[in-house]
């Protein structure tokens, strides 16, 4: 009980603050059209990994039913921006020191969900493989050029 209140708030504490980070990043322009272009939500990727990341972290503190599958998300998400940015899919806009931090959080998030060491409800296949396909999905609506 002790060790998962610990990772929980290390996990939301890291995604507070990158939220925080990622949110100042964030340019709100002028003007109506410019909402309306993909530019202008394409910065709201790294935001979108660091909140997914705020509620895994939440969801482990009160050691909600759906943890491990909102670990899981965060996890395959966070790793799967630096894997397409390598393989040159796309040019991810996450800042190095965000890419390191998420990588890491989401390599022990991974290994929250699948080893289940807080005995929370495991994963079964199909629930991982939905993460996995959301994670795509999130990376690639954020990030795939139009």
């Amino acid at each position: 009980m002790k060790k998962r209140k610990i990772s929980s708030i290390l996990l939301t504490v890291v995604g507070i603050i990158l939220s925080a980070a990622f949110f100042l990043m964030i340019e709100f322009p002028q003007g109506f059209e410019v909402y309306f272009r993909r530019e202008y939500y394409n910065q709201f990727g790294p935001l979108a990994i660091s909140l997914e990341l705020l509620i895994a972290g939440y969801y482990l503190f009160i050691g909600h039913k759906k943890t491990n599958f909102a670990l899981a998300l965060f996890g395959f998400t966070a790793l799967l921006d630096p894997i397409f940015n390598q393989i040159g899919l796309f040019d991810s806009i996450m800042p190095f020191y965000g890419t390191i931090t998420i990588a890491i959080c989401g390599l022990l998030s991974l290994w929250l969900a699948f080893a289940n060491p807080f005995e929370l409800k495991r994963l079964s296949l199909f629930v991982a493989i939905i993460s996995l396909v959301l994670g795509v999905v999130i990376e690639l609506f954020f990030n795939y050029p139009t």
